[in-house]
């Protein structure tokens, strides 16, 4: 995960930095700092692409087409549509 992976799944999720912190067990700070380009310790992006991953979403790695994320389950359809 990068840190653009990570907007890109909390943002995918609804969430806020507060949401994402609270989930990973990390402060607010530490994923503002990540967010922005800063180096985290492998442990602590452990725990953020854990919590995301615990959320429902995978990453996707840079095969050609870039890296982004999304949902394990695909959504289930609207009876409506």
């Amino acid at each position: 995960m990068n840190s653009i992976q990570c907007k890109m799944a909390r943002t995918a999720l609804g969430w806020g930095v507060i949401d994402l912190a609270r989930a990973a067990k990390v402060s607010t700070q530490t994923i503002v700092r990540y967010e922005r380009g800063e180096e985290l310790r492998q442990a602590t992006l452990s725990r953020i692409a854990g919590a995301i991953e615990d959320a429902g979403i995978e990453f996707i790695p840079e095969n050609g087409g870039g890296v982004g994320v999304r949902f394990k389950h695909p959504a289930v359809k609207d009876e409506a549509d």
